[in-house]
C-alpha cells in the first residue's frame, strides 16, 4: 500500500450514519402515511421483483428489525471505509446488487426485505478478506468480526427460525467471500528503515558517506599502494634463533 497506516477521515463515521438514516426515513415515511412498501422488497424470478434488488435493503417489516440492522450496519460499514479505503464503495454498491440478486434467484416465493443480506456481505467480506492478507491487525479484526458476528452463520441455513430470509443471508455471505478473493487489497507490509532514516544517524560514521568530500563530490576509493600500510607486525626480530635437533636426540 502507498503507506503502512490507516487513514481516519470524516466519511469513516459520514458513511454508515448516511446510510442508517436512510433507513429510519424510509420507515418514518411508512409510519407516517401509513404506507406498506414490502411490495417493492424482492420477489423472486419475476420481473415485478426485480427492483427490489436495489430497494430491498431500505425496507424494513417493523422498528424491531430496523434496529437489528442499524447497529451492525453503523460499525461494519466504518470498518470498510477505515479498513479498506479503496474497494469501499463497490463493495457497498455491488454486495447490495450482487446479493440482492442471488436473493432474486433462489429466494423463495415472497418478499424479501431488509438490510441483512449486506450485512452478510461485509462481514464475510471483512472476515474473509483480513484472513487471506495476513497482515496482522487485520487478522485481529478477522477475530473480531468472529467473536461478534460468529453465530449469524447459522442463519444462512433453511428453517433456522421462521420469518428471516435465509436466502438473502446466504447470497450476502457467498458474495462477501467471492469479492474477498476478487478485489485485492493492497499490501500491508511493515516499511524497511534504512540506517539514514534514523534519529540518530551520523553520516560522519557511515561508510558510504565517507566516499564524499565537503562539497558532496564523490572521491574514489584509494588504491591499494596508496593505503598507509604498518609492516611492523609483520617483522621478524633479528634476535631470535632456532636450533635444529635430530629425532633421535628428542628426550
Amino acid at each position: 500500500m502507498k503507506q503502512n497506516s490507516f487513514i481516519f477521515s470524516t466519511s469513516v463515521i459520514a458513511w454508515p450514519l448516511f446510510f442508517v438514516l436512510a433507513l429510519w426515513i424510509v420507515f418514518w415515511v411508512e409510519v407516517r402515511f401509513k404506507i406498506d412498501l414490502s411490495s417493492y422488497g424482492i420477489l423472486p424470478r419475476t420481473v415485478n421483483g426485480l427492483k427490489g434488488i436495489i430497494l430491498s435493503p431500505f425496507l424494513h417489516g417493523d422498528i424491531k428489525h430496523l434496529y437489528n440492522n442499524s447497529i451492525p450496519l453503523l460499525f461494519l460499514i466504518a470498518v470498510l471505509r477505515y479498513f479498506y479505503r479503496e474497494v469501499s464503495l463497490q463493495v457497498l454498491v455491488f454486495g447490495i446488487l450482487f446479493s440482492g440478486i442471488g436473493t432474486w434467484m433462489i429466494g423463495r416465493e415472497s418478499y424479501h426485505i431488509g438490510a441483512s443480506g449486506l450485512i452478510y456481505v461485509l462481514v464475510s467480506f471483512i472476515f474473509f478478506k483480513g484472513i487471506q492478507t495476513q497482515y496482522y491487525r487485520l487478522v485481529a479484526l478477522s477475530l473480531v468480526i468472529v467473536m461478534l458476528y460468529g453465530g449469524m452463520v447459522w442463519y444462512i441455513f433453511p428453517e433456522v427460525e421462521n420469518g428471516i430470509s435465509w436466502e438473502g443471508h446466504l447470497a450476502g455471505f457467498i458474495t462477501g467471500f467471492l469479492f474477498s478473493l476478487l478485489y485485492k487489497a493492497e499490501k500491508y507490509k511493515k516499511p524497511i528503515r534504512y540506517e539514514w532514516e534514523k534519529p540518530d544517524f551520523n553520516p560522519e560514521n557511515d561508510p558510504f558517506m565517507k566516499h564524499f568530500d565537503e562539497q558532496g563530490n564523490f572521491v574514489n576509493t584509494p588504491k591499494p599502494e596508496e593505503l598507509e600500510v604498518d609492516y611492523s607486525f609483520f617483522k621478524i626480530d633479528e634476535n631470535v634463533f632456532y636450533e635444529f635437533k635430530p629425532e633421535n636426540e628428542k628426550e
